[in-house]
């Protein structure tokens, strides 16, 4: 009889890790301004990075979002995070977060002030990333039939291909020189294409000198970014679910397994 055991399945983490657990650290001390997440979400991440970037003050409550405690039902009856309470006030929904710390004109912009045109630029490619940019990056990771997984990555080169057409050339960033909104959008994702994608799917390593490959250093160096990412065992962990696409692994999954939209 072989004593071989089945190997463990992975589970995701409730914890940050690295320097995202010394920026929960910076952070956990009451404020009326409270950004409710976990750790692996990269919805979450969307909108810790703007508040890092606009060096707003406010409160990090790590939660478990699989066990919901009431002081996030409260914000969002769904349960979902992120979710933001400013004050008596509460909301969720990470680009409707993103919007309304612009809308509060403090600290570091993220959208171009005063200038229309390029503020509806950003939310053009905004919407791009959240129609077509991640719904691709999940159903490539959830695909477990090989041709499915070779169809949907050759959609996310496309959707990103779009994306980078649109960007400035010179960059690195999006618009330029200086990190945007549409970078923090995207930027959870692009982390997870090196730290989930790569390891559970071969997605390869931006093309060296590309616009492409500019634009994910600039965005994986940038402080804010670097302040808010766990270890890389963390994405692993926690992504493996995805990737072997078990039942009741999230909301999000049931969606892109049924074919709708983000949830």
């Amino acid at each position: 009889m072989s004593d071989t055991k089945e190997p463990t399945q992975k589970t995701y983490h409730k914890k940050a890790t690295g320097p995202a657990l010394a920026t929960v650290k910076k952070h956990a001390k009451d404020h009326e301004l409270k950004l409710y997440g976990g750790c692996f979400c990269p919805f979450v991440q969307r909108v810790w990075v703007a508040l890092e970037v606009k060096g707003l003050s406010y409160q990090y409550i790590e939660v478990d979002p699989y066990k919901k405690p009431e002081s996030l039902l409260e914000v969002n009856p769904r349960g979902l995070v992120p979710a933001l309470r400013h004050g008596d006030w509460g909301c969720y929904e990470s680009t409707v977060l993103m919007e309304y710390l612009e809308d509060l004109r403090q600290g570091t912009p993220l959208l171009p002030p005063d200038d229309p045109k390029a503020r509806a630029h950003c939310r053009l490619w905004s919407d791009h990333i959240n129609r077509n940019i991640i719904p691709a990056f999940y159903r490539y990771l959830q695909a477990q039939d090989p041709a499915k997984q070779i169809d949907h990555a050759s959609e996310l080169k496309a959707e990103i291909s779009k994306f980078v057409d649109a960007a400035d050339p010179t960059g690195p960033f999006f618009l330029g020189p200086s990190i945007s909104f549409v970078d923090v959008q995207l930027a959870p994702w692009i982390l997870r294409m090196r730290r989930v994608l790569a390891p559970y799917r071969g997605w390869p390593d931006p093309e060296p000198g590309s616009r492409w490959a500019s634009l994910v250093d600039a965005v994986e160096g940038h402080e804010s970014v670097k302040a808010t990412t766990s270890t890389d065992e963390l994405y692993l962990d926690s992504y493996e679910r995805y990737a072997e696409n078990r039942p009741d692994t999230s909301q999000l999954a049931k969606a892109i397994n049924s074919g709708r939209g983000l949830p």
